[in-house]
């Protein structure tokens, strides 16, 4: 080959150098562009008689891109769990700052309204203790009810944004899935000559992608890469794309969840599979802190409801009638899967019997093809109905479940029994004087009695309900035996002495003890002293005008363990919420922060490889540029050697 043809083959490489390096600066603040470099190896020799191999000159073997899948996939990995922490916080944030704001939430509202209640006994139950204490009730419902309508505002964005995210994910899936076509037709199978910039944007779209939810990537056929997501479900394989559909809950049709779609067919993902990406952090912040939050304030609402009602109903209001329910009470929501049997029959209630039994967790009602069966969504306990068909409703953590009809093996039912407690709590009471401040009954001591015999107020308890009084009931003592006469008639009555109860059945002897308490038809009273012979101690309906007894044991519902199966009182249960949200908030922002460190470093050692260096890119312009200059001197020189042998031949 001659001189002319070697310097122009090291032309053409310098020009290509010079050009890949001017590539590199131009595009060194494009995301997710990687570093070039021309790689090139000596022309194929030519032989000469005698005298060895004489080089031809220089091409160009390769285009190399700089890019370490290793370090790209650590990259890929830290950015989803960043982003899916970044998007929990945000979302959990908001929350935590409702719940723990000192002015707007439901510790300043639960102590005013105990204060109410309190008051009722300052002024005997006057007309405006008892307006007052209507006012604040009805504001710590309104209360209840904000600060659900803000968790409901809440629960709508995670809708959008789940919305929002498949839409995202879809559009990448196919971007990547026409990008792995058109690399596979530009390198026909070489692995060496291949469209740097078209992989270098798959790459960065992958990473797009793993900002919305974690992605698996594997290499595929002819230079493409497969990408599944969940448990495996393959979302790029070759150059076809298959897509994720936002979706309502087959048992929630207010809840949006995430789909795979084949074909015709949607079938709902499990949310728990949907890991990492501002899909998956908002996913895991719905299930494990916004359901939480939102049933656990309803859990407190239906537990002040009922234990208030259950008390109001004990009491007198002020027109001596028996007190009514003073809130009203959400039921319980039971949804049914969309997709069950469509000739099944099955009718599933649930009703709360004891709010104070109540969970945060919602419920799923299935039917096996043998059994119904009920399992806790927060632990997946799994309670069997039996028997069935049922003779009375079956109660489960403070739930009555009533099941009844004929289903299809597999149908099941979504209960949850405290997410609309907020919601649902209000004032039932319209007028002050429905305000049941009074006991229901009255105790007295003739002055006639001789003897130094006293007996206490007097409290009922529910079983009262069941048989008020409804005539003077008058207990007299009989000196000769020392017992006591005179209980209702056909009524046990339970004595506590010493700290020892009996129960003597009804017409049995009750004997005096001083001290003693006494339980008869829900009444309990207390007698001391001395009496004497035919001295009576009379019980008998109250009026319900300037007595503030149950106004007292209602006031003291504030400072009893009612909830978690009394461990604890409305406020404590509520700053358990407070503090469980709290803490969940400062672990996300702690992993978070963590997270975003790691994809720092991650970064900085793909960056290490890949990244654009321009100090380094400025040096090899000079280098290329030389070598230009001596490649141009080469042809210069065959040139003039030319031009000699010419001269020469004249």
């Amino acid at each position: 080959m001659s001189l002319l043809s070697i310097g122009k083959s090291g032309l053409y490489a310098a020009q290509a150098a010079l050009s890949t390096t001017g590539h590199n600066i131009t595009n060194a603040n494009v995301a997710g562009y990687s570093r070039q470099t021309v790689v090139q190896e000596s022309a194929i020799a030519m032989g000469s008689s005698g005298s060895g191999f004489i080089g031809t000159g220089t091409q160009i073997a390769q285009v190399k891109r700089y890019s370490d899948e290793f370090l790209n996939a650590q990259v890929r990995t830290a950015q989803a769990s960043s982003s899916g922490l970044e998007a929990y916080e945000a979302q959990i944030t908001q929350i935590d700052n409702l719940l723990a704001d000192t002015t707007s939430g439901l510790s300043p509202a639960l102590q005013d309204f105990f204060s109410s209640v309190q008051n009722l006994t300052g002024d005997r139950a006057g007309v405006p203790s008892r307006g007052a204490l209507l006012t604040s009730a009805d504001t710590l419902a309104a209360r209840f009810q904000s600060m659900n309508g803000r968790l409901d505002e809440i629960r709508k964005g995670v809708n959008t944004q789940i919305t929002s995210s498949v839409t995202l994910v879809n559009t990448y899936a196919s971007q990547i899935a026409e990008l792995n076509d058109q690399i596979g037709k530009l390198s026909a199978g070489d692995n060496l000559n291949l469209p740097n910039d078209l992989l270098d944007k798959r790459d960065q779209l992958i990473m797009d992608l793993n900002k919305q939810v974690k992605a698996t990537v594997l290499p595929g056929d002819n230079n493409s890469l497969t990408v599944s997501i969940g448990n495996g479900q393959p979302l790029v394989v070759g150059a076809d794309h298959f897509e994720l559909a936002a979706m309502n809950s087959p048992t929630d049709q207010t809840r949006v969840t995430v789909g795979y779609v084949t074909g015709s067919k949607i079938s709902p993902l499990p949310e728990s599979a949907l890991s990492g990406g501002a899909l998956g952090g908002t996913l895991e912040f719905r299930s494990k802190s916004l359901d939480l939050a939102q049933n656990s304030l309803g859990r407190i609402a239906l537990g002040l409801a009922q234990t208030f009602n259950d008390q109001h109903h004990l009491g007198l209001d002020a027109n001596g009638n028996p007190g009514k329910d003073f809130f009203t009470m959400a039921a319980a929501e039971v949804t049914k899967n969309v997709n069950n049997n469509q000739t099944s029959t099955t009718k599933i209630s649930a009703s709360v019997s004891d709010a104070t039994q109540l969970t945060t967790s919602d419920y799923k009602v299935d039917f096996d093809g043998s059994n119904y069966n009920v399992t806790r969504l927060s632990d997946n306990k799994k309670t069997v109905i039996s028997p069935f068909p049922q003779t009375g409703p079956q109660t489960i953590d403070g739930l009555n479940f009533s099941v009844s009809g004929a289903a299809a093996a597999g149908d099941n039912f979504l209960v949850r029994p405290t997410i609309n407690g907020a919601a649902g709590l209000k004032l039932a009471l319209t007028d002050v004087s429905q305000v049941a401040a009074a006991a229901p009954i009255a105790t007295s001591v003739p002055l006639t009695n001789k003897g130094t015999g006293k007996i206490s107020e007097g409290s009922v308890d529910k079983n009262y309900l069941a048989s008020p009084l409804t005539a003077k009931v008058d207990i007299k003592y009989d000196g000769a035996s020392g017992n006591l006469t005179g209980f209702p008639a056909g009524q046990a009555v339970t004595m506590t002495a010493g700290g020892v109860t009996t129960t003597i059945a009804a017409g049995g002897n009750v004997p005096f003890k001083d001290g003693a308490s006494y339980t008869v038809a829900g009444m309990s009273f207390t007698l001391n002293g001395a009496p004497a012979d035919g001295d009576t101690f009379g019980i008998e309906r109250n009026t319900g005008t300037g007595d503030t007894r149950n106004a007292g044991l209602l006031g003291d519902l504030q400072s009893k363990n009612i909830l978690d199966n009394g461990t604890a009182t409305y406020q404590s249960g509520y700053a358990h919420i407070v503090s469980a949200i709290g803490n969940k908030t400062r672990e996300v922002q702690v992993n978070g922060e963590a997270a975003a460190a790691q994809l720092e470093q991650a970064g900085k050692a793909a960056d290490n490889v890949s990244g654009v260096n321009l100090d380094e890119e400025a040096a090899n312009l000079l280098k290329y540029q030389q070598a230009y200059q001596a490649a141009s001197k080469i042809m210069q020189v065959a040139d003039t050697i030319f031009n000699s042998l010419l001269q020469i031949a004249h």
